[in-house]
């Protein structure tokens, strides 16, 4: 049986339609929210370093465009300014729209590689998705609360090349519906670092005191499957929790399983048949 079709896949002016729904419903609702939004910045920066990281803005991605490569490094110099020396106090939220802004043409943003539905497509501002991977990774090695994540995790798009960030934390965001939000539930205050050299996108989260404890992300179990026709790339995202004096194990979990769909050819020797 055909599945019916949406609103917003009947056309293009259908879909126009269900994107604004979307923005206004979201502004709606943050206009009543109780939560306080992290806005403040600072030149200083906070004495304490607890995690960075940094992502090859330029990959090697299948037979895409190296336009679009360069225009995404456009708009990554565009986007993390926006972001760079923020302060998030104990109680507030961190919203990656709040600060960025809807991407135009008007302010500057090209047209880069999106994926959207599954699939690899083009659209004004895109490649930010890479900023939210970092942010996100830096996050994720601190005690804040994430409080809204997408991910495009079901599929694998592209062979890895330098790859920094483990495969399945990305993130998906589209202004300003799907947002990507954390929340500081502690009594420290952090403060997020943000910039582009040349070659990379660079990230750091600081603090105004140092953490009791150590984060770590790992993969573990990591192989490609055929199924039928079909080949999969598997994988466990853990995060661990040590103390930092004793290096005591205090928390294992389980962030992600991975099983993706994976669009590219990949060598057979690397098949685990199922």
């Amino acid at each position: 049986m055909e599945r019916r079709r949406l609103f917003c896949e009947i056309s293009p002016t259908t879909y126009r339609i269900s994107v604004f729904k979307n923005i206004l419903l979201r502004d709606v609702k943050d206009f009543f929210s109780p939560q306080e939004f992290a806005s403040t910045r600072t030149d200083d920066l906070l004495p304490v370093l607890i995690y960075k990281n940094k992502s090859l803005m330029r990959r090697v991605l299948g037979n895409v465009d190296p336009v679009l490569q360069e225009n995404k490094v456009v708009n990554l110099g565009l986007a993390t300014p926006k972001v760079t020396h923020v302060v998030i106090l104990p109680g507030q939220v961190f919203s990656f729209w709040k600060l960025i802004g809807q991407c135009t043409e008007r302010q500057g943003y090209k047209t880069g590689l999106v994926i959207s539905s599954g699939r690899v497509s083009e659209g004004i501002g895109g490649g930010i998705c890479q900023f939210t991977n970092l942010l996100h990774f830096l996050v994720l090695h601190s005690p804040l609360d994430i409080i809204e994540y997408h991910h495009h995790d079901g599929i694998d798009l592209f062979p890895d090349f330098g790859r920094q960030i483990p495969f399945g934390t990305g993130t998906s965001v589209m202004y300003n519906y799907l947002d990507y939000r954390f929340k500081n539930n502690t009594e420290t205050t952090f403060q997020l670092v943000t910039y582009v050299t040349d070659k990379y996108l660079c990230g750091e989260l600081r603090a105004d005191k140092p953490l009791k404890i150590r984060y770590h992300i790992k993969t573990e179990n990591e192989y490609f499957s055929k199924e039928g026709d079909t080949v999969y790339r598997n994988s466990l995202v853990f995060r661990e929790q040590r103390d930092k004096k004793t290096g005591h194990l205090l928390r294992r979990e389980l962030l992600k399983k991975n099983h993706a769909v994976v669009m590219y050819d990949i060598n057979d020797k690397r098949l685990s048949t199922m």
